[in-house]
């Protein structure tokens, strides 16, 4: 038998499958780390930690597959975006990785948007001015940790770090370049306008490869642990977000994959790279000829989980003792209330936001209480801000690549039927639920294939996915939505220029 093994380094957790060459999980890995938030706007974890979860879970799939080392064809990376780690010149951490998610450097994006240099880099690298970016984060650190600043040798993120430990070379793909702000997508190159704005040179940042790039020659201390050989091949792979629409076969053109997990997002792919005259989308590559145009959100499940925790702790504590999931629970109240939660809406802004208002400060709402409205109310309405929120991405791509053919589902969210109609509901569109497992690993697994000769074309994937629910959209309930919409879109343009004052009254008060 032959296998590769797709691995995926996200936020919260690593993951690993050991696929065959058709497709079909044969074991699975999941290892998780801590997040470090010791001040207002951190968002860190440690890059060993990472490096041992990526070493782990290969080792488990491996093990579980009882898999020979001659039998794997192929290892290959998706990962998370947006990370930055600080390297000395002894060739070791001088930060944690700043995560996606830290916004200490929200003060530096404001400065970029509203001096019309973001605008310039942005036309050019297609990553939104956001703190988020490694773009902001290294204008942040040199103006506020300048001794850091000065020592460093190599700004890399999570996944170069791995490749570091694992081949002793600095290389980044164009996937996760593409994500740094710093790229430019249109000579493939690192952009020298954004250099210069950092103050940083090329030799400084990680040589640039292809996302269907090989390495062998794995560090033999690894590649012992392991139980693999040394000529194994390793792909650099690309992000999680453009690997996960391979993974759910979103790679036609109209073919829209919404992910809703922690987070969320909406992508497109396209064949050539395009930016948002607005600068409210990204563009990522996937290879060098395929484009993922799209909007991330920071609110998905995270939203879900806060709802939980604050409004419905009795519940929590029903579950435990029937030992069920509070989500399936707080999700059967939820299906109670009809669409639209009787005019109750809910922006769900609890940490700031990327796309559709790229605000850091953003915070979240309810808007329309009255007496009659319940708990069961604000569950729904909270459900419904999320995807509200991500149709409102979807009405800004479409601008650009036009409406949906069709819509693939996926991230944890698609376990719920209630939220795959509410999809399909507000966005009036035939929503359809892959099959395929931990998307983001198929879609490196899928890349890999491909990049190593054992598939000739990534359409490959289409027999790997299967499909394991279709939901169309429900007339009655698409009419409330259509009247909510406008109200929750205005609602939003209002409130902005006020979510600067209170997250600023937040942090003098120790929010």
């Amino acid at each position: 038998m032959d296998y590769m093994i797709g691995v995926d380094i996200g936020t919260t957790s690593t993951k690993s499958v050991l696929y065959d060459m058709k497709g079909k999980v044969m074991a699975y890995a999941n290892s998780g780390y801590q997040l470090y938030q010791d001040v207002p706007d951190m968002a860190e974890e440690d890059p060993d930690d990472i490096l041992d979860a990526v070493v782990e879970v290969m080792g488990q799939v491996i093990r579980k597959g009882k898999v020979k080392p001659q039998e794997i064809k192929g290892i290959s990376f998706s990962s998370a975006m947006h990370s930055l780690i600080l390297m000395d010149q002894n060739d070791q951490p001088l930060t944690r990785a700043i995560t996606w998610a830290d916004n200490r450097a929200a003060k530096y994006s404001e400065e970029l948007k509203n001096n019309g240099v973001g605008a310039q880099i942005y036309a050019k690298t297609g990553t939104p001015i956001h703190p988020m970016a490694p773009l902001s984060k290294i204008l942040w650190l040199r103006h506020e940790k300048s001794e850091l600043f000065k020592q460093t040798k190599k700004f890399i993120d999570l996944k170069t770090y791995v490749f570091f430990r694992l081949f002793g070379v600095y290389k980044m793909e164009y996937s996760i370049a593409s994500a740094t702000g710093m790229f430019n997508i249109l000579d493939l190159d690192w952009d020298q306008q954004a250099l210069d704005l950092l103050q940083i040179t090329q030799e400084q940042l990680p040589e640039l490869v292809e996302p269907t790039a090989v390495i062998t020659g794995i560090n033999k201390r690894y590649g012992d642990l392991l139980g693999i050989s040394k000529t194994t091949p390793f792909v650099f792979g690309a992000s999680d977000g453009v690997l996960s629409n391979l993974g759910v076969n979103a790679i036609d053109p109209g073919v829209v994959a919404v992910t809703i997990g922690t987070s969320g997002a909406v992508r497109v792919v396209v064949d050539k790279p395009v930016v948002d005259p607005e600068g409210k989308l990204f563009c990522y590559a996937l290879t060098k000829d395929k484009w993922v145009v799209g909007g991330p959100v920071n609110n998905g499940g995270i939203v879900f989980r806060w709802v939980k925790d604050q409004l419905f702790a009795p519940e929590r504590i029903t579950a435990e003792q029937m030992q069920v999931s509070t989500y399936d629970i707080l999700t059967q109240i939820a299906e109670k209330i009809p669409a639209g939660s009787d005019g109750l809406l809910f922006h769900p802004y609890l940490g700031g936001e990327r796309a559709p208002i790229w605000d850091a400060y953003a915070r979240g709402s309810f808007f329309g209480l009255t007496r009659k409205h319940t708990r069961a109310h604000m569950v729904r309405a909270a459900l419904e801000g999320i995807v509200y929120n991500l149709y409102v991405v979807m009405l800004t791509i479409e601008k650009i690549t036009g409406k949906p053919k069709s819509i693939q589902a996926t991230g944890g969210f698609a376990r719920s039927s209630l939220w795959r109609q509410m999809l399909a509901d507000i966005f009036e569109q035939e929503v359809t639920i892959p099959e395929s497992f931990e998307s983001s690993c198929l879609g490196a697994a899928v890349l890999g294939m491909y990049a190593l000769g054992y598939i000739n074309d990534l359409s490959a994937v289409k027999g790997m996915i299967g499909v394991t629910d279709v939901h169309e959209p429900n007339p009655k309930n698409f009419e409330v939505y259509r009247e909510l919409l406008p109200i929750w879109i205005r609602l939003s343009e209002i409130l902005e220029p006020e979510y600067k004052e209170i997250a600023e009254f937040q942090k003098r008060h120790g929010n």
